[in-house]
């Protein structure tokens, strides 16, 4: 009892000191584990662990039984995948998916012949025993990358790549591994392993793929026929997950992966109401998981496997694993895509192994103990590539991405709420000054006007969750609500003000507000004290056109804003600097500061010459 709340306690606490640290939290759960562990067995009398994984009869001490551990690490990881599959939306993929798809197939590929070489040449290591290693260390860890991409304000399309690889490529790499684990069983018992391979990779691909799908249809109509009662709806997904799990294994042995991972993304795109709780409670389970696993799985290392690592020729694999079969792998996966050469660089850069590799690792590393030459390297081999990648990755990113200059400080991005004539317009003036332009609207219609306009737009309910989703893009500095509701406006600034880093949260003023006082006129509000949504549709529909104007003093433009005002022909967008940033007129612009050769962009009627 002591040592199972112990991992609980520990491992929450771990996950603290990494969000303060801002660190992944495996580095701080895998060193809690080995400390407990391995190393713990050098501060007892006896030489036993302070936390015992695996039952030992000699101290009667232990949290579980050799096949419970084994199905415990299986489930847990399988949950995590699944929170992980409703997390990925096909939406953010629109100009990276032949990348992110090549990158798990041709990159995995890669991976996979490259280490197995890699480790059979350095290490010595029989081919077998190699080729298991590098199917273990194919995937990237999502419970990794998501930490580290929290923590940096790098373009979408690099965050994006990372993190649909990190978790569509588990399930591919567990498949793999599990191929090669019964490769190496087909040749102890002497079977004939090819026709062997072919039927258990078409089973666990057809068994896999269409359990989830079913899986997840089958939830959302329970759901939206309202047959789960709210109070059992967390609790019935985690037990229909489980269920998918475990039938799909059955049927094909480790196919489980893969179904609950199809059965998380195709749930996470379809329309299913209440889906951002079941997300919150699985994300609560799955740290709380991932806490347990690493602890447990560290722990259960062993000293005599430690000492593996004293080799000099690990460090010669992990270099060459790392820092050249990655990058490799990255820059033949992404040749022909719109990534620069930085931002494939810094992708070669961030390739963590996480829980799927750690878990997978212990189960075959303790299966092939005593069974062949070598199999006492697997674990210890992949866990120091886990935590190795974890460190470099964790301590280095931001350092990193700084170095390539794919991260921004002060993000610049603009999120337009409302996909109306107006903010089209605007959005494709920005664009082509090079900023980056994101739409969402509830109208499908207007999405689609958005999207002819060659603009990047989402279909999206103003009030769902997926909202706080898009303004955490690391390229969004600036929410412009620009929907004819007032009260949608103020819902979307008030929702969004916390989750923006930069604060900058502009919205229409209200017809009541225009007709108010200066003391009535919010902070927040959108272009002028003068024009709500009816003045600049109006203005946008007589005069279409944006024009911009050179200033030659802060009086200079006060002077043309106050004939600006004296008109309904005219409504001031933006003032662009001389390096080409703009900044939004806001409602109160009595602060905004002018320099000479500044240049003031406004939409509607042409403005007089003496202007």
């Amino acid at each position: 009892m002591t040592a199972l709340a112990g991992i609980i306690i520990l491992g929450i606490l771990a996950q603290w000191i990494a969000w303060k640290l801002k660190i992944p939290a495996i580095l701080p759960l895998i060193l809690t584990g080995l400390l407990f562990g391995p190393i713990s067995t050098f501060l007892t009398e006896d030489g036993s662990k302070w936390i015992e994984t695996l039952y030992n009869p000699v101290t009667d001490s232990g949290l579980f039984l050799d096949k419970s551990f084994f199905y415990f690490v299986s489930l847990a990881i399988g949950i995590i995948l699944f929170e992980g599959g409703l997390t990925l939306k096909h939406k953010e993929i629109s100009d990276v998916g032949p990348t992110i798809m090549k990158l798990i197939t041709v990159g995995s590929l890669i991976t996979f012949i490259g280490a197995g070489i890699l480790a059979h040449l350095i290490m010595g290591l029989s081919w077998a025993i190699s080729f298991q290693f590098s199917g273990l260390i194919i995937v990237t860890g999502p419970t990794v990358i998501s930490p580290i991409l929290r923590n940096l304000s790098i373009n979408r399309k690099v965050a994006t790549v990372l993190k649909w690889e990190g978790i569509l490529i588990d399930p591919i790499g567990a498949l793999v591994a599990v191929l090669v684990f019964e490769f190496i069983i087909a040749g102890i018992s002497g079977e004939h392993f090819t026709l062997h391979a072919i039927k258990e990779f078409g089973k666990i691909v057809i068994i896999g793929t269409s359990f989830g799908f079913s899986a997840a249809y089958f939830f959302r109509y329970l759901i939206k026929k309202e047959l789960v009662p709210h109070y059992l709806l967390n609790v019935f997904t985690l037990a229909l997950v489980l269920a998918v799990f475990v039938i799909s294994d059955e049927m094909a042995h480790e196919s489980g992966l893969l179904a609950v991972v199809i059965m998380g993304m195709v749930l996470g795109n379809l329309d299913v109401p209440k889906l951002k709780e079941i997300v919150n409670f699985k994300e609560s389970l799955s740290i709380l998981l991932i806490s347990i696993l690493f602890i447990t799985l560290s722990a259960n290392i062993e000293v005599k496997h430690l000492e593996l690592l004293k080799d000099y020729r690990i460090a010669l694999l992990f270099f060459a694993v790392v820092f050249i079969l990655r990058p490799i792998s990255v820059f033949v996966s992404t040749r022909g895509s719109n990534l620069t050469t930085n931002e494939k660089l810094f992708i070669s850069w961030i390739g963590p192994r996480g829980i799927v590799a750690a878990g997978i690792a212990s189960l075959f590393g303790l299966k092939l103990i005593g069974k062949i030459d070598g199999a006492e390297y697997i674990t210890p081999l992949v866990f120091m590539v886990v935590l190795g990648t974890v460190l470099i990755n964790a301590t280095t990113a931001k350092l990193v991405a700084k170095l390539l200059g794919i991260i921004q400080e002060t993000p610049k991005g603009y999120l337009f709420v409302g996909a109306n004539n107006a903010s089209i317009l605007i959005g494709k003036y920005l664009k082509k000054n090079n900023q980056d332009v994101y739409f969402v609207d509830s109208s499908k219609e207007h999405v689609t006007r958005a999207k002819n306009a060659g603009l990047l737009a989402f279909k999206m309910d103003i009030f769902a969750e997926e909202l706080e989703d898009i303004a955490e893009l690391g390229e969004v500095g600036y929410v412009m609500a620009m929907t004819p509701s007032a009260a949608v406006n103020k819902y979307t600034i008030e929702k969004l003000k916390h989750k923006l880093k930069s604060g900058h949260l502009l919205r229409y003023i209200t017809s009541e507000e225009v007709l108010g006082d200066d003391a009535t006129i919010p902070k927040e509000g959108l272009f002028s004290c003068s024009d709500d949504y009816i003045n600049v549709s109006e203005v946008v529909r007589d005069y279409p056109h944006i024009h911009e104007v050179k200033l030659k003093s802060g009086e200079h433009f006060n002077e043309i804003i106050s004939k600006i005002y004296e008109q309904i022909s005219c409504v001031p967008l933006f003032i662009k600097r001389s390096n080409g940033d703009l900044t939004i007129i806001s409602s109160k612009c009595d602060d905004l500061k002018i320099q000479e050769g500044d240049i003031l962009v406004y939409i509607g009627k042409e403005a007089e010459k003496q202007y």
